[in-house]
């Protein structure tokens, strides 16, 4: 079994209880089995460990329905072996009649009834069977995993090995098929959110296979051929691209983050940069140490210790486990969760090592997200395309709803805060195409009539029933966690709320000035476009070394028919008491007076006089052709001189004539 870091010697890792099943991401599937409490058929209790051994047909049906229940997620895992107030264990030929009979409800759901775990306790034979409906052509279970750690690391070469199935030379050959820009070649460092997928079948075995060739993935057999799809956000890991990667870790929605540690360079860099915005968006952790095989072992021990006092501190407050075996896995799985407990994978991209038990534990991570169908469809949009012969293309995660061919769907908010209807073309998923998606899936949408021009990041798709209203002001709850000094009003600095990165200003705050550590309820003002917003919503405040994280807690919806200019105007504030010029802000109060919103306009934000470099136009060339054009000639002289620009000939073509 698994030993708890900082735990006596011998301390077993916990097996999931009931309590911890019910998870505020949804229900936990790995829990133990949840059939409904104090269920008898003709006084034999269902949720005895003998169930399986020689049910009834009465018995039979409901054991079925119950795990026709449990499979609507995509998979389940089962404890054979388990039951109430009984001691833990089958004997051998309970065992295998409990297995028969498993292994028979499974095919009854289209399953697959796959062996995990087995030991030997007291009461006889325990097993960890995991059952996971077979692949459908156009359906399958989804899990975002975003890779983050500091530069050189290693990211992107584990990704290599885990969807490519070839191991690495130690130079780096295999993260070439991962790179998408010639310049990402050239240094060896990701530059932007690239996107890789791993399949598992219902048997839980790996079906990618890479070109013979060129060595590429085919997104669409894969995706075919598969149960569950994990997809690697791979994110970058050098401090110039930290925008590129909050945006990643915001705008992707990943379930989980797998945290990447060099074995040899430790936590150094952006690390610990990469963990705080983890868990500060509360995404649940796990860490693979990796380049174990050039490491030397006294090296490796001080960055485990280092890695284990820094997830046990007290802005952590995490179990580090060290995984050591296929039971480790198992129980790493069924904990995670909880989002207390963070397993620690030790593994070599060269000779291979533990990265089997790293794929066991993929395969078993179950999304984390739940979503409501039932409500009106919504996407939000995180990257736009112009493909030649097909139009504008976005992509993006749906958030709710289901999202069919040909349905109609409003786009916006534009720079006015409109949304306009738009019709989809074709959708596809890991570029396959498809007839509809669910909440909780990745897809890419090609747009009828729409140019990419008009498209941005961070605009939504919402189902055309309901009336979808933008922001440009919001109240959020906001925790400061860094801040070299004060924070006051008129502050800015870039939010990133999902897929949406802009530039907000703090019109007002609950405090005078925010420092390090303190919570306060702060009003903020979009700069440049107005937002589509929920209550609740998460965000992440941050410029310079400033960072901060909140809750949306209240929105201020645009009123339509309000112009650009005048929003802008309204957030503008007279710092000065003297009147300036005459200015109607969008509340129609004049400069100098106060506006229903109790805002002064700053004569400062009015339009400035050029500077004498460029007063008159940008090119001084045609400002001087201009000039004399409009100039009397009487004003140069009886005679006009041009001086050439090669010889020093000064000639005389034309004499004023009055």
């Amino acid at each position: 079994m698994a030993a708890i870091v900082g735990s006596p010697p011998g301390t077993p890792a916990t097996t999931p209880t009931t309590e911890q099943a019910p998870t505020m991401y949804g229900t936990n599937l790995f829990a133990v089995d949840d059939l409904e409490i104090s269920q008898t058929i003709n006084g034999h209790n269902l949720n005895s460990k003998t169930v399986l051994v020689s049910p009834s047909e009465e018995e039979y049906e409901f054991l079925l329905s119950a795990l026709k229940r449990r499979l609507e997620e995509g998979e389940t895992l089962y404890t054979v072996g388990v039951g109430d107030g009984d001691a833990k264990g089958l004997a051998d030929d309970e065992f295998e009649a409990s297995v028969a009979t498993l292994r028979s409800l499974a095919i009854s759901c289209n399953a697959d009834c796959n062996l995990l775990a087995k030991k030997t306790v007291s009461g006889g034979s325990l097993a960890e069977f995991l059952i996971r409906k077979k692949a459908e052509s156009e359906d399958f279970i989804e899990v975002r995993v975003a890779v983050v750690g500091n530069v050189d690391a290693g990211k992107s070469t584990l990704l290599g090995v885990l969807t490519h199935g070839e191991l690495d030379n130690g130079r780096g050959v295999a993260r070439l098929k991962l790179f998408r820009h010639k310049h990402e070649m050239e240094s060896g460092r990701t530059s932007s959110v690239g996107n890789d997928i791993l399949g598992f079948d219902s048997a839980g075995l790996v079906v990618n296979k890479p070109d013979t060739h060129a060595g590429h993935l085919d997104w669409k057999k894969i995706c075919e051929d598969s149960a569950k799809v994990i997809t690697f956000i791979d994110l970058a890991g050098h401090e110039r691209y930290l925008k590129t990667t909050v945006f990643g870790m915001t705008g992707h929605m990943p379930d989980f983050c797998m945290l990447i540690v060099g074995a040899n360079a430790g936590i150094i860099g952006m690390c610990k940069e990469h963990l705080g915005l983890a868990l500060a968006l509360n995404v649940p952790v796990f860490v693979v140490v990796t380049k174990i095989d050039m490491c030397p072992p006294n090296i490796l021990q001080e960055t485990l210790k280092l890695l284990q006092r820094i997830l046990k501190s007290p802005g952590c407050r995490k179990i580090p486990v060290m995984v050591q075996n296929t039971d480790d896995v198992v129980v790493m799985a069924t904990n995670f969760s909880s989002e207390r407990v963070c397993p620690i994978f030790q593994i070599s991209n060269v000779s291979g090592e533990n990265l089997d038990l790293l794929k066991m534990f993929l395969n078993l991570l179950s999304a984390r997200m739940s979503f409501d169908e039932k409500e009106p469809a919504e996407f939000q949009i995180d990257d736009t395309y112009s493909v030649p012969g097909v139009g504008t293309v976005v992509s993006g995660t749906t958030l709710k709803g289901i999202i069919n061919l040909n349905d109609t769907l409003l786009l916006g908010p534009d720079a006015l805060g409109h949304f306009q209807p738009i019709v989809i073309k074709s959708i596809h998923r890991k570029r396959m195409p498809v007839k509809y998606v669910r909440g909780g899936q990745t897809a890419s949408f090609s747009l009828k009539k729409v140019k990419r021009s008009q498209i941005r990041k961070g605009m939504v798709m919402v189902s055309s029933t309901i009336t979808p209203q933008a922001c440009w002001e919001f109240e959020a709850d906001i925790l400061i966690l860094h801040h070299p000094t004060t924070i006051s009003t008129r502050y800015q600095a870039m939010v990133h709320c999902g897929s949406i990165r802009q530039t907000a200003t703090i019109v007002h705050m609950s405090m005078d000035c925010l420092r390090t550590g303190d919570k306060a309820a702060v009003k903020f003002h979009f700069i440049k476009n107005p937002e589509f917003l929920r209550v609740d919503q998460r965000l992440v405040f941050r410029e310079g070394r400033t960072k901060a994280v909140g809750n949306i807690t209240k929105l201020y919806h645009h009123q339509p028919g309000a112009t650009l200019q005048q929003h802008r105007c309204k957030v503008s504030k007279n710092r000065g008491e003297g009147p300036g010029p005459l200015q109607k802000d969008g509340d129609g109060a004049e400069n100098g007076e106060t506006s229903s919103s109790g805002a002064r306009l700053r004569p400062e934000n009015e339009p400035q006089k050029p500077s004498k470099r460029n007063r008159g136009g940008r090119h001084r060339g045609n400002r001087s052709k201009e000039n004399l054009l409009h100039k009397p000639i009487a004003s140069l002289g009886a005679v006009s001189y041009v001086k050439l620009p090669c010889s020093g000939v000064s000639l005389a073509p034309s004499v004023d004539s009055g």
